[in-house]
């Protein structure tokens, strides 16, 4: 689980505790299992630990010794209320006639200027591209972007880096050759239909 999510759920389970009990605070012996987690949280400023009188006064109310209790700050709890609703990931898994294709940043930018080009381009992107690239997230374990392509987007991703190869970088087109066994070919017979033809051409 990644560092964050175990932060988010150490945070619930503060909260958790504390809507149980009347006095408002999650105590030690129920937080033993994710201990090291609480104090971490409280190191970051997202729980806030009992006094000497504060857990005197827990420990009159529990009729034993509490040696440390824990409540959710303002950013502890609005970190975790963000949590619950923030937008969750795209499918990872490609549609009927889709491919899942992994860009790294150099080739998402090439992509990105030839989307941005689309009304001034003879060829412009192929039906939904731009939104592709738009929507496309980026997979911070391995640094690339996700997209999902039908193979008619695929030609044409390979035409922008065609594009960019011809005017400044080869590796972007190499890379997508390489990966995905797609080169664009000027004069060849997929040339024509590589991207949708621009209106009035």
């Amino acid at each position: 689980m990644p560092y964050e999510d175990r932060a988010v759920t150490a945070l619930a389970a503060v909260a958790d505790r504390e809507c149980t009990a009347e006095h408002g605070w999650a105590l030690d012996w129920d937080l033993r299992p994710v201990k090291q987690r609480v104090f971490n949280l409280a190191e970051r400023g997202l729980v806030e630990f009992a006094d000497r009188d504060d857990r005197a006064a827990l420990s009159a109310w529990e009729g034993r010794a509490v040696r440390w209790a824990a409540r959710l700050t303002v950013s502890g709890h609005d970190l975790l209320l963000y949590s619950r609703f923030r937008p969750q990931p795209a499918e990872n898994t490609p549609g009927p006639g889709l491919q899942r294709v992994e860009l790294i940043p150099s080739q998402m930018t090439a992509l990105r200027l030839f989307v941005a080009l689309a009304d001034r381009l003879r060829r412009p992107p192929a039906g939904e591209l731009a939104e592709q690239v738009h929507t496309a997230r980026r997979d911070p374990a391995v640094n690339r972007y996700v997209l999902h392509l039908s193979a008619e987007q695929m030609e044409c991703v390979a035409y922008a880096f065609w594009l960019h190869r011809m005017s400044r970088s080869a590796l972007e087109a190499n890379r997508f050759t390489r990966d995905y066994g797609i080169t664009h070919r000027p004069g060849s017979a997929a040339d024509a239909s590589t991207c949708r033809p621009s209106a009035g051409t």
